[in-house]
Protein backbone atom coordinates (compact mmCIF):
# COMPACT_ATOMS: atom_id res chain seq x y z
CA UNK A 1 0.00 0.00 0.00
CA UNK A 2 1.01 3.90 -0.79
CA UNK A 3 2.46 5.96 1.87
CA UNK A 4 -0.81 7.45 3.13
CA UNK A 5 -1.16 10.59 5.59
CA UNK A 6 -4.93 10.87 7.08
CA UNK A 7 -5.34 14.54 7.46
CA UNK A 8 -8.71 15.87 9.75
CA UNK A 9 -10.56 18.81 11.84
CA UNK A 10 -10.56 19.38 15.36
CA UNK A 11 -14.35 18.45 14.95
CA UNK A 12 -13.05 14.68 15.06
CA UNK A 13 -13.02 13.90 18.78
CA UNK A 14 -10.98 11.04 20.00
CA UNK A 15 -11.68 8.68 22.75
CA UNK A 16 -7.96 7.65 23.28
CA UNK A 17 -6.29 10.83 23.14
CA UNK A 18 -2.98 9.38 22.06
CA UNK A 19 -4.51 7.51 19.01
CA UNK A 20 -2.94 10.81 16.47
CA UNK A 21 0.47 10.06 18.06
CA UNK A 22 0.21 6.44 17.21
CA UNK A 23 -0.97 6.28 13.55
CA UNK A 24 -0.09 8.97 10.31
CA UNK A 25 -3.17 11.47 11.55
CA UNK A 26 -2.77 14.99 11.68
CA UNK A 27 -5.43 17.43 13.06
CA UNK A 28 -5.71 20.97 11.67
CA UNK A 29 -7.75 23.08 14.76
CA UNK A 30 -10.58 25.18 14.27
CA UNK A 31 -10.71 28.47 16.18
CA UNK A 32 -13.14 29.19 18.91
CA UNK A 33 -14.58 32.04 20.26
CA UNK A 34 -15.31 32.09 23.94
CA UNK A 35 -15.95 35.52 25.65
CA UNK A 36 -13.96 37.03 23.79
CA UNK A 37 -10.72 35.05 23.36
CA UNK A 38 -9.90 32.64 20.88
CA UNK A 39 -8.46 29.57 21.60
CA UNK A 40 -7.33 26.60 18.84
CA UNK A 41 -8.98 23.67 19.77
CA UNK A 42 -7.54 20.86 21.83
CA UNK A 43 -3.86 23.20 21.21
CA UNK A 44 -4.44 26.31 23.45
CA UNK A 45 -7.73 24.77 25.28
CA UNK A 46 -8.83 21.41 26.24
CA UNK A 47 -12.44 20.00 25.86
CA UNK A 48 -12.99 20.21 29.50
CA UNK A 49 -11.79 23.59 29.75
CA UNK A 50 -13.25 24.97 26.84
CA UNK A 51 -16.71 23.22 28.65
CA UNK A 52 -16.54 25.47 31.34
CA UNK A 53 -15.90 28.27 29.73
CA UNK A 54 -18.81 27.70 27.05
CA UNK A 55 -21.21 27.38 30.05
CA UNK A 56 -20.22 30.47 31.49
CA UNK A 57 -21.71 31.82 28.31
CA UNK A 58 -25.35 32.88 27.27
CA UNK A 59 -24.18 33.30 23.63
CA UNK A 60 -22.91 30.09 21.47
CA UNK A 61 -19.15 30.41 20.72
CA UNK A 62 -18.50 31.03 17.35
CA UNK A 63 -16.26 28.29 15.59
CA UNK A 64 -14.15 29.18 12.26
CA UNK A 65 -13.06 26.37 10.69
CA UNK A 66 -9.55 25.87 9.29
CA UNK A 67 -9.32 28.11 6.14
CA UNK A 68 -8.00 27.26 2.27
CA UNK A 69 -4.58 28.47 3.10
CA UNK A 70 -4.28 26.54 6.75
CA UNK A 71 -4.98 23.42 4.90
CA UNK A 72 -2.97 24.48 1.49
CA UNK A 73 0.49 24.56 4.39
CA UNK A 74 -0.55 21.20 5.90
CA UNK A 75 -0.99 19.59 2.25
CA UNK A 76 2.47 21.12 1.07
CA UNK A 77 3.99 19.62 4.01
CA UNK A 78 2.63 16.03 4.01
CA UNK A 79 3.12 16.01 0.01
CA UNK A 80 7.24 15.69 0.33
CA UNK A 81 6.97 12.76 2.22
CA UNK A 82 3.72 10.77 1.48
CA UNK A 83 2.16 9.28 -1.52
CA UNK A 84 -1.40 10.29 -1.05
CA UNK A 85 -3.27 12.23 1.58
CA UNK A 86 -7.01 10.64 2.77
CA UNK A 87 -8.47 14.30 4.19
CA UNK A 88 -11.41 13.75 6.51
CA UNK A 89 -14.06 16.78 7.86
CA UNK A 90 -16.85 17.63 9.66
CA UNK A 91 -20.31 17.71 7.52
CA UNK A 92 -20.41 19.92 5.33
CA UNK A 93 -23.57 21.01 5.96
CA UNK A 94 -22.68 22.23 9.65
CA UNK A 95 -19.47 23.85 9.10
CA UNK A 96 -17.34 25.16 6.28
CA UNK A 97 -14.28 23.00 6.66
CA UNK A 98 -15.03 20.21 3.83
CA UNK A 99 -14.85 23.44 1.39
CA UNK A 100 -12.37 24.83 2.49
CA UNK A 101 -9.92 21.74 2.09
CA UNK A 102 -11.32 20.53 -1.22
CA UNK A 103 -10.28 24.12 -2.58
CA UNK A 104 -7.04 23.88 -0.73
CA UNK A 105 -6.70 20.24 -2.32
CA UNK A 106 -6.99 21.79 -5.79
CA UNK A 107 -3.99 23.83 -5.55
CA UNK A 108 -2.51 20.07 -6.43
CA UNK A 109 1.31 20.01 -4.08
CA UNK A 110 3.30 18.11 -5.72
CA UNK A 111 2.61 14.72 -7.24
CA UNK A 112 0.76 13.90 -3.94
CA UNK A 113 -3.01 12.68 -4.67
CA UNK A 114 -5.17 14.42 -2.16
CA UNK A 115 -9.00 13.02 -1.50
CA UNK A 116 -10.92 14.94 0.41
CA UNK A 117 -14.16 13.52 2.20
CA UNK A 118 -17.03 15.10 4.05
CA UNK A 119 -17.61 12.66 6.85
CA UNK A 120 -21.60 14.10 6.85
CA UNK A 121 -20.87 13.94 10.68
CA UNK A 122 -19.07 15.05 13.46
CA UNK A 123 -17.42 14.71 16.87
CA UNK A 124 -16.83 10.92 18.13
CA UNK A 125 -18.49 9.92 14.95
CA UNK A 126 -15.85 11.45 12.92
CA UNK A 127 -13.26 10.28 15.21
CA UNK A 128 -14.57 6.74 14.38
CA UNK A 129 -14.05 7.34 10.55
CA UNK A 130 -10.61 8.35 11.27
CA UNK A 131 -9.82 5.55 12.90
CA UNK A 132 -11.30 3.00 10.91
CA UNK A 133 -9.39 4.94 8.14
CA UNK A 134 -6.01 4.33 9.92
CA UNK A 135 -6.35 0.90 10.80
CA UNK A 136 -7.50 0.29 6.93
CA UNK A 137 -4.66 1.68 5.18
CA UNK A 138 -2.20 -1.27 5.88
CA UNK A 139 -4.80 -4.34 4.28
CA UNK A 140 -6.25 -2.19 1.40
CA UNK A 141 -4.81 -2.56 -1.85
CA UNK A 142 -5.64 0.81 -3.29
CA UNK A 143 -7.00 4.48 -2.81
CA UNK A 144 -9.90 3.43 -4.74
CA UNK A 145 -10.27 0.89 -2.52
CA UNK A 146 -9.67 2.81 0.97
CA UNK A 147 -12.16 5.71 -0.41
CA UNK A 148 -14.41 2.71 -1.31
CA UNK A 149 -13.97 1.53 2.29
CA UNK A 150 -14.50 4.97 3.86
CA UNK A 151 -17.79 6.01 2.28
CA UNK A 152 -19.11 2.59 3.24
CA UNK A 153 -18.15 3.41 6.95
CA UNK A 154 -20.48 6.84 6.71
CA UNK A 155 -23.01 4.86 6.00
CA UNK A 156 -23.32 2.97 9.61
CA UNK A 157 -22.48 6.19 11.98
CA UNK A 158 -25.10 6.88 13.81
CA UNK A 159 -25.46 9.90 16.40
CA UNK A 160 -27.91 11.05 18.48
CA UNK A 161 -28.12 13.40 21.82
CA UNK A 162 -30.91 14.18 24.28
CA UNK A 163 -30.12 18.10 25.07
CA UNK A 164 -31.57 19.28 28.55
CA UNK A 165 -31.38 23.37 27.53
CA UNK A 166 -32.47 24.38 23.79
CA UNK A 167 -30.76 28.15 24.16
CA UNK A 168 -27.80 27.59 21.58
CA UNK A 169 -29.98 24.53 19.61
CA UNK A 170 -31.96 27.95 19.33
CA UNK A 171 -29.52 30.25 18.26
CA UNK A 172 -27.86 27.97 16.16
CA UNK A 173 -31.38 27.48 14.29
CA UNK A 174 -31.40 23.61 15.11
CA UNK A 175 -34.50 24.28 16.68
CA UNK A 176 -37.42 26.94 15.49
CA UNK A 177 -38.68 29.24 17.71
CA UNK A 178 -42.17 28.19 17.80
CA UNK A 179 -40.77 24.71 19.26
CA UNK A 180 -38.55 26.26 21.63
CA UNK A 181 -41.89 28.07 23.06
CA UNK A 182 -43.89 25.01 22.88
CA UNK A 183 -40.86 22.86 24.87
CA UNK A 184 -40.51 25.37 27.41
CA UNK A 185 -44.65 26.11 28.04
CA UNK A 186 -44.78 21.95 27.70
CA UNK A 187 -41.76 21.18 29.77
CA UNK A 188 -40.33 18.86 27.27
CA UNK A 189 -36.70 18.63 26.12
CA UNK A 190 -35.23 17.46 22.66
CA UNK A 191 -33.30 14.67 21.22
CA UNK A 192 -31.11 15.44 18.26
CA UNK A 193 -29.20 13.84 15.50
CA UNK A 194 -27.00 14.27 12.39
CA UNK A 195 -29.08 13.00 9.49
CA UNK A 196 -27.50 12.94 6.05
CA UNK A 197 -25.20 15.71 7.26
CA UNK A 198 -27.55 18.36 8.70
CA UNK A 199 -28.40 18.61 12.56
CA UNK A 200 -31.88 18.21 13.48
CA UNK A 201 -34.27 17.68 16.01
CA UNK A 202 -36.22 14.98 15.71
CA UNK A 203 -38.77 14.36 19.31
CA UNK A 204 -38.91 15.21 22.68
CA UNK A 205 -39.33 13.98 26.34
CA UNK A 206 -40.13 15.12 29.66
CA UNK A 207 -37.82 13.17 32.14
CA UNK A 208 -34.29 11.90 32.24
CA UNK A 209 -35.52 8.84 32.39
CA UNK A 210 -37.59 9.06 29.50
CA UNK A 211 -34.27 10.26 27.75
CA UNK A 212 -32.33 7.15 28.97
CA UNK A 213 -35.20 5.14 27.68
CA UNK A 214 -35.03 6.50 24.31
CA UNK A 215 -31.09 6.58 24.40
CA UNK A 216 -31.81 2.19 25.06
CA UNK A 217 -34.29 1.92 22.58
CA UNK A 218 -32.10 3.74 19.54
CA UNK A 219 -28.95 1.37 20.50
CA UNK A 220 -31.52 -1.78 21.09
CA UNK A 221 -32.34 -1.29 17.21
CA UNK A 222 -28.78 -2.41 15.71
CA UNK A 223 -28.67 -6.21 15.10
CA UNK A 224 -24.59 -5.58 15.39
CA UNK A 225 -22.49 -2.67 16.98
CA UNK A 226 -19.01 -2.90 15.90
CA UNK A 227 -18.40 0.60 17.86
CA UNK A 228 -20.20 2.56 20.64
CA UNK A 229 -19.73 5.67 22.94
CA UNK A 230 -21.64 7.06 25.86
CA UNK A 231 -20.93 11.30 25.06
CA UNK A 232 -21.35 13.60 28.17
CA UNK A 233 -20.74 17.41 28.82
CA UNK A 234 -18.09 16.59 31.94
CA UNK A 235 -15.11 14.03 32.12
CA UNK A 236 -16.38 12.27 35.12
CA UNK A 237 -19.13 10.06 34.71
CA UNK A 238 -22.49 12.00 35.42
CA UNK A 239 -26.13 10.60 36.92
CA UNK A 240 -27.51 10.23 33.40
CA UNK A 241 -24.55 8.78 32.01
CA UNK A 242 -24.48 6.14 35.08
CA UNK A 243 -27.99 5.47 34.69
CA UNK A 244 -27.69 5.15 30.58
CA UNK A 245 -25.28 2.49 31.80
CA UNK A 246 -27.34 0.57 34.45
CA UNK A 247 -30.02 0.25 31.98
CA UNK A 248 -27.91 -0.80 29.13
CA UNK A 249 -25.69 -3.73 30.94
CA UNK A 250 -29.13 -5.05 31.28
CA UNK A 251 -29.91 -4.95 27.25
CA UNK A 252 -26.08 -5.75 26.37
CA UNK A 253 -25.05 -8.29 29.75
CA UNK A 254 -21.23 -8.37 29.37
CA UNK A 255 -20.67 -5.39 26.77
CA UNK A 256 -18.64 -2.16 27.77
CA UNK A 257 -19.95 0.57 27.43
CA UNK A 258 -17.12 3.70 27.25
CA UNK A 259 -17.92 7.52 27.74
CA UNK A 260 -16.52 10.31 27.31
CA UNK A 261 -16.87 13.97 27.35
CA UNK A 262 -17.58 15.83 24.18
CA UNK A 263 -15.78 18.33 21.83
CA UNK A 264 -16.17 21.86 22.16
CA UNK A 265 -16.95 22.05 18.38
CA UNK A 266 -20.48 19.92 19.17
CA UNK A 267 -20.78 22.17 22.45
CA UNK A 268 -21.11 24.84 20.37
CA UNK A 269 -23.88 23.90 18.54
CA UNK A 270 -25.90 21.78 20.89
CA UNK A 271 -24.37 23.61 24.41
CA UNK A 272 -22.85 22.02 27.37
CA UNK A 273 -25.29 19.51 29.03
CA UNK A 274 -26.32 17.10 26.54
CA UNK A 275 -25.98 13.06 26.39
CA UNK A 276 -25.48 11.31 23.62
CA UNK A 277 -25.03 8.02 21.75
CA UNK A 278 -22.14 7.42 18.80
CA UNK A 279 -22.80 4.17 17.16
CA UNK A 280 -20.51 2.80 13.89
CA UNK A 281 -23.24 0.11 13.53
CA UNK A 282 -20.91 -3.83 12.42
CA UNK A 283 -21.23 -4.66 8.49
CA UNK A 284 -23.48 -6.85 7.86
CA UNK A 285 -22.80 -10.05 6.43
CA UNK A 286 -22.84 -10.97 2.68
CA UNK A 287 -25.66 -13.52 2.63
CA UNK A 288 -25.16 -16.57 -0.10
CA UNK A 289 -27.68 -15.60 -3.02
CA UNK A 290 -27.63 -19.62 -3.90
CA UNK A 291 -29.49 -20.22 -0.06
Amino acid sequence: MANIHIVTDSCAHFINPHFIHQHPVTVVPNKISIGGKLYREGIDISAEEAMRLIAQQSFAPQVTSPTVADYAAVYARLARNHDAIISIHASSQIYPSFQNAKAAAAQKPGHCEIVVIDSLTMCAAQGMLVRVTAKAIERVASIDELVRLIRGTIERLYSIYYVESIDYLLQNKILSASHSILGAMLGIKPFVTIENGALMSIEKVRTRTQAVERLVEFLVEFSTIEDVVILQHKTHMSEQTRMLQDRLALEFPGRYFPYAIYGASLASLIGTDATGLVVLEGEMEQIDDDL
